[in-house]
């Protein structure tokens, strides 16, 4: 019983240091206090639960096992795993990425990437190694009585907590679903406006993630329309190539006019997702390859157009 109390405790520990750590970055980046997370007091659960299972799990080993090597490996995993399933199922539910690495290197489906996974390693052996014993010495300085009451407060406090930010992430979902927007900036206004016209409680989470991604299915329909377009002007360019005596330097003036034209109309640097930009990409690769054919250079170092 004592141990459990112990562990849960120290969930509310590392949830507290978690959002020390979120607060000082943001106000690094933003100039500005922001009360990180989505619950209003000071707690992020997923460095609490993060820790709890690095100390639950590696705790349990013993001997070679339990080094500092393994310590590192498993938190890097453990903690990896805690923040890719936590952004794939608010995805999957809230139908926004809260969270997104993808212009970071090694990552995976920008959930994570190994820059923090490396982090998470080290944050692992500093917690086995240096802030656990000290955290359970202060511990055992009160009786278990005292820790039970502390950690029946805390628990009432933070079970309160979720069911007020159950609300707002609900409204948050509403709010996502019934958009009429077909991007994630006019979305984010949207539901900003929602929730800065509601009371604090609204208004902070609006605050706490100004980058947050909203995909609704009208976004994901937009650029499958984009890729279904592109991929049908480039098998009506191949047939005309094919089946027709146009000259090629023609057919490349309308294709590519064709192309400036869709992506005039439907693509937004500022807010196209990864695959956008790689479909993009990909026209202006196709782009420079009829550029590559256009003149023909003989011997005599004169240029003629291809027909």
């Amino acid at each position: 019983m004592e141990y459990w109390v112990d562990v849960i405790l120290l969930f509310f520990v590392y949830g507290f240091a978690g959002w020390c750590m979120e607060v000082i970055l943001k106000y690094r980046q933003y100039h500005r206090f922001i009360n990180r997370g989505f619950l209003t007091g000071p707690l992020l659960p997923i460095y609490g639960g993060g820790a709890v299972l690095i100390t639950v799990i590696i705790g349990n080993l013993t001997g070679f096992e339990s080094g500092i090597v393994m310590t590192f490996a498993l938190s890097f995993v453990i903690c990896g795993a805690v923040e890719y399933f936590t952004s794939l199922i608010l995805e999957k539910i809230f139908h926004a990425r809260w969270w997104d690495y993808s212009q970071k290197p090694m990552n995976l489906q920008g959930r994570i990437w190994i820059g923090n996974l490396i982090l998470f390693g080290l944050a692992g052996v500093g917690i086995m190694y240096i802030f656990n014993p000290a955290i359970y010495k202060v511990f055992g300085a009160f009786s278990l009585r005292t820790r039970e009451a502390v950690l029946s407060f805390l628990l009432l406090v933070f079970a309160a907590d979720c069911v007020v930010s159950y609300f707002v992430l609900k409204l948050v979902k509403v709010g996502i679903d019934s958009s009429e927007a077909d991007n994630t900036e006019e979305i984010s206004k949207e539901v900003r406006h929602i929730l800065t016209s509601k009371s604090y409680f609204y208004s902070r989470f609006a605050d706490a993630y100004p980058d947050v991604i909203y995909k609704t299915d009208r976004v994901k329909a937009r650029l499958l329309a984009v890729k279904a377009e592109a991929e049908r002007m480039q098998k009506e360019a191949e047939k005309k190539i094919a089946a027709s005596l146009e000259p090629v330097h023609l057919i490349r003036a309308d294709l590519i006019g064709a192309q400036e034209d869709l992506i005039a109309l439907l693509y937004d640097e500022t807010t196209a997702t990864e695959e956008m930009k790689k479909l993009k990409a990909e026209i202006d690769r196709q782009k420079g390859r009829l550029a590559a054919h256009a003149f023909v250079k003989y011997p005599d170092g004169r240029h003629k157009k291809s027909e």
